[in-house]
C-alpha cells in the first residue's frame, strides 16, 4: 500500500472529519463578519438606494419621487463645479503621488543605511494626511502669513493667500495628497525587492544604460504593483473629504473652488437636509468610482505584465 492510502487509512480510522465539517467550521468563524456586512453595511447600503427616490429631509416621513432627484442633476450647477473641481483633484494629484512614491522607493531600494528609519519617516504622512491636524496644519503653511510665503520673503518675492486665491487653492490640496506617498511607495519598495537581480545582471553584461533597464525591467516586472496603487489610490483621492472641508471651512470656497464632491454632498445632506438628494449624490459616485475602477482592469491588460 502506498504512503498515502496509508495516511487516509489511518485518517479514516481516527475519524477525521471530512470536508464538508471543515467548511462548516469556517463559515461559523466567518459568520460574525456575515453579520456584521448584514446589519452595518448592507442595511444602510440598501436604505441609502431607497431614499436616492425619495424626498427625505430627515424629520418627515420619505416621500417617493421616482428619478426626480436623479433629474435635477442635470440641472444642479454646483454638482456640475464640484465634479469638475474633483476630477482634476483626482487626475492631477494621483499620477504626482505615484511618480513621487516610485521615485523615493527606487532611492530607498539601493540600500542606504537607517533604511528602516526612513520609511517610517515618508510614511508617516500617509497616517497623518487624512487628519484634521495635518489639514489645519496646511492652511497654516499656505495661508497670507504662512511659512511659504515667509519663505518666499526671504528672496524678496511677495506672495499671495495661497488657500485664499481661488486659481491656487485646489493646487494646495492636490500638494497635500501627493505628499501623502508613503503607503504607496512602501507597496512600491516591496513590490522592487521581489525582481530578480539576474534579469539586471544580464542588462549590464549587454550594456544596457539606467533607463534602458528602468523601462525594460523595472516598469514591466513593477507594472502590477502600480495598477494596484493606481486603483486604490483613485478610490481614494473621489472619496477625499476632510482636506477640502478643513481648508476651506466647510464651504468649498473660494469660489467653489475647493467644492470636492464628497463635501458638496455633506453640505446637501446634513446642511441643507436634503436627504433624498444627497444620496442619490452617494449613488452616482459609487457609479463614477466603479466606472473608473473597470476602465482601470480593462486597459490594465494593454500595459500590465504578469510573468507567469
Amino acid at each position: 500500500m502506498s504512503a498515502l492510502g496509508e495516511l487516509q487509512r489511518l485518517g479514516k480510522a481516527k475519524g477525521a472529519p471530512p470536508r464538508k465539517r471543515d467548511n462548516k467550521a469556517a463559515f461559523l468563524f466567518l459568520l460574525p463578519w456575515f453579520a456584521g456586512l448584514a446589519l452595518i453595511t448592507a442595511g444602510p447600503v440598501l436604505v441609502s438606494l431607497f431614499l436616492g427616490f425619495t424626498d427625505y429631509n430627515l424629520i418627515q416621513d420619505p416621500k417617493f419621487t421616482g428619478l426626480h432627484n436623479f433629474q435635477r442633476m442635470l440641472h444642479d450647477e454646483r454638482l456640475h463645479q464640484a465634479l469638475r473641481v474633483t476630477f482634476i483633484y483626482v487626475f492631477a494629484s494621483v499620477p504626482l503621488q505615484l511618480a513621487a512614491a516610485l521615485g523615493l522607493a527606487l532611492l530607498l531600494d539601493r540600500g542606504m543605511r537607517g533604511l528602516a528609519f526612513y520609511r517610517s519617516v515618508f510614511y508617516l504622512p500617509s497616517l497623518l494626511g487624512s487628519s484634521v491636524a495635518i489639514a489645519v496644519l496646511w492652511r497654516q503653511i499656505f495661508g497670507a502669513e504662512g511659512l511659504v510665503n515667509q519663505a518666499l520673503e526671504l528672496v524678496g518675492v511677495h506672495g499671495r493667500g495661497w488657500i485664499s486665491d481661488p486659481s491656487t487653492a485646489l493646487g494646495t490640496l492636490v500638494v497635500l495628497n501627493v505628499w501623502t506617498f508613503g503607503a504607496p511607495m512602501i507597496i512600491f519598495l516591496a513590490g522592487l525587492r521581489q525582481i530578480p537581480v539576474m534579469y539586471y545582471e544580464a542588462a549590464d553584461v549587454d550594456g544596457a544604460s539606467t533607463w534602458t533597464k528602468f523601462r525594460k525591467i523595472t516598469l514591466p516586472l513593477l507594472s502590477p504593483i502600480i495598477f494596484f496603487n493606481l486603483v486604490l489610490q483613485v478610490i481614494h483621492a473621489f472619496q477625499s473629504f476632510t482636506q477640502a472641508f478643513v481648508v476651506s471651512g466647510g464651504s468649498g470656497g473660494p469660489s467653489d473652488s475647493t467644492l470636492f464632491y464628497t463635501l458638496y454632498l455633506y453640505q446637501r445632506g446634513f446642511s441643507n437636509f436634503d436627504m433624498g438628494y444627497a444620496s442619490a449624490l452617494a449613488w452616482l459616485l459609487l457609479l463614477i468610482i466603479a466606472a473608473f475602477t473597470a476602465v482601470n482592469f480593462w486597459a490594465a491588460k494593454h500595459w500590465v505584465f504578469y510573468d507567469d
